[in-house]
């Protein structure tokens, strides 16, 4: 339930902040007061697209903030907790839109996407505008209303999850046959590679070793000369490093712990000749591990030639004929398993479209049930909005051998007749604009009347409609907000009458502009503002004719 709205800079408006309770508010004013501002901004905190027109002009940015309360058992709080952004009782949506087109947006002060605002602002809030009726149009939108009627989740999920599995194997036979069959010489050549490479490749790592080996003993004679300067350079007895070294750690060494400079000079003399013992050690090591067998050199070269004579074969360096040899075997292991894998994945589809056909069976009829019924709930709530006679029918026409969907197998058909006498035709070619609001709000009643998670917002969609129809309408939303909460524009007093509060919206004079207020009326106040919406002067007789309303609605009680 929405509890708080804070807008700012926003449109005309500088700045605003309201507060709701539960049942059906009314939100009225003149034309062109700005009442639909409130409805817009409710729809980009739950993620609409954002204009940077809607800045108000002069404002580097515009904020807007909600506040709602949340039934433990709500989607929105387990949205909430799966998503990690929170497990408590209530919720807090902000969004800024900037001037130069920016826009960002938190949940419970995360920093949040405008996709996820989304994801939780459809759990919360459901805007209704004058042209909901067209939503009907579509069929994702009939069965949405027809399974919510119903309370057909845990059968669609079963549906889903069959239809997936049937797809899922359906899409792996697909790629099966696509994929080009071995003829026999393709497979004899693949088997005799596959036979080459194992008796022949070597690993990466040992390709490298074989190379620095090679180019070691390739240049052995040049190799073992250096070797043999280098370990003279270090110990030659007149001119030897190691020795030059060691005699001057000798003469220091006595003298280490007269002055901080000789200790240090000590110090680094030692570490010194410690280093250049182990060069002479690792040189010494070289020496003896060196084999300039011209053998060892041959069978190198051999070794070598032949891995990159195979990579040649193949088109690839010798470092990768590791991952030729992979695909290869691959290759001819799909091959191999292709006809017995297909005939394998054949049996597992017909059980899968088996199991996915009774789960839309079960559906379809339960659908058949729930359709009747809704149907004459729908029709009951026509006659009360001025079609007396009128009728609506929902027709579920199921198709069991159709390409699966993961809605199932079924059709549907929404069909309509406003007048008594008329046979019910297509809700897109019969119904006119203002019948199909009517009919859009008896549907929205019906299917909601057990009582909605999300807040219902209707803006104008009483566009069109008066006298006792206009009170039906009031009457119907109502009803539609017992278990929860709803919120109206409108400019009828019909409908107003009926709500639980009310909150008039109007301009107001700033010294830069034009600004926007919202109050929430107290009964006096309110019995003012629904005379003004009788006739536009408030009098005597428009205030007694408000309060009659007030009175007949049952809206006096607060």
């Amino acid at each position: 339930m929405l509890s708080y709205l804070q807008i700012r800079d926003y449109a005309i408006v500088e700045a605003l902040e309201l507060e709701f309770g539960p049942g059906f508010t009314c939100i009225s004013g003149e034309t062109g007061a700005g009442k639909s501002i409130l409805v817009g901004a409710l729809g980009l905190l739950c993620g609409n697209r954002a204009d940077s027109a809607a800045v108000r002009q002069g404002a580097d940015k515009a904020e807007l903030s909600a506040e709602f309360e949340l039934e433990k058992d709500s989607p929105a709080r387990a949205w909430l907790e799966n998503a990690d952004l929170g497990d408590g009782a209530s919720c807090m949506l902000r969004r800024t839109l900037h001037a130069n087109g920016r826009s960002r947006a938190w949940i419970n002060g995360s920093a949040v996407t405008v996709q996820q605002l989304a994801q939780l602002g459809s759990l919360l809030i459901e805007i209704h505008g004058q042209n909901e009726h067209l939503r009907l149009l579509k069929s994702s939108e009939a069965f949405s209303m027809l399974d919510g009627f119903a309370d057909h989740e845990p059968l669609c999920l079963d549906v889903g999850n069959r239809f997936r599995e049937w797809q899922k194997l359906a899409a792996e036979r697909q790629e099966l046959l696509a994929a080009t069959p071995l003829d026999a010489g393709d497979r004899e050549l693949f088997e005799f590679q596959v036979r080459e490479l194992e008796s022949a490749v070597m690993s990466a790592e040992n390709f490298a070793r074989l190379e620095k080996e090679h180019r070691m003993l390739a240049r052995g004679g040049e190799l073992m000369d250096s070797l043999e300067s280098a370990r003279q350079a270090l110990q030659d007895e007149t001119t030897g490093a190691s020795v030059a070294l060691h005699r001057a750690l000798r003469m220091l060494e006595p003298h280490a712990a007269l002055d901080d400079d000789i200790q240090a000079a000590s110090s680094l003399l030692n570490e010194a000749a410690i280093h250049f013992d182990e060069a002479e050690s690792a040189i010494d090591n070289a020496l003896a591990r060196i084999d300039l067998s011209p053998d060892r050199l041959a069978e190198l070269e051999r070794m070598l030639r032949e891995q990159h004579d195979l990579a040649r074969k193949h088109r690839s360096q010798p470092e990768q004929l590791e991952q030729v040899l992979e695909q290869l075997c691959v290759r001819l292991e799909r091959a191999a398993s292709r006809d017995s894998r297909l005939a394998e994945i054949d049996q597992q589809l017909e059980k899968a479209l088996t199991a996915y056909r009774d789960a839309s069976a079960i559906l379809g009829a339960s659908r058949t049930r729930y359709a009747e019924a809704l149907s004459e709930d729908v029709t009951g709530l026509m006659q009360e909005l001025g079609m007396e006679g009128g009728r609506f029918e929902v027709a579920v026409q199921p198709n069991p051998e159709g390409k699966p969907s993961p809605r199932g197998d079924d059709r549907l058909e929404l069909s309509v007749s406003a007048n008594r006498g008329v046979d019910p035709g297509p809700l897109r070619k019969v119904a006119s604009g203002g019948e199909l609001s009517r009919i859009s709000l008896a549907v929205k009643v019906a299917a909601r009347l057990a009582g909605a998670d999300a807040t219902q917002v209707f803006d104008e969609v009483d566009a069109g409609v008066g006298g006792a129809t206009a009170s039906t309408v009031g009457a119907m939303i109502r009803r539609l907000s017992k278990n929860g909460q709803a919120l109206c524009v409108t400019h009828l007093a019909q409908v107003a009458a009926y709500a639980d509060s009310q909150v008039t919206v109007q301009k107001t004079d700033l010294k830069d502009g034009t600004g926007v207020a919202a109050t929430l009326l107290s009964s006096d106040a309110r019995i003012d503002e629904v005379a003004r919406m009788l006739g536009g002067q408030v009098s005597r007789q428009s205030r007694a004719h408000a309060e009659q309303l007030l009175r007949e609605a049952g809206a006096t009680r607060h």
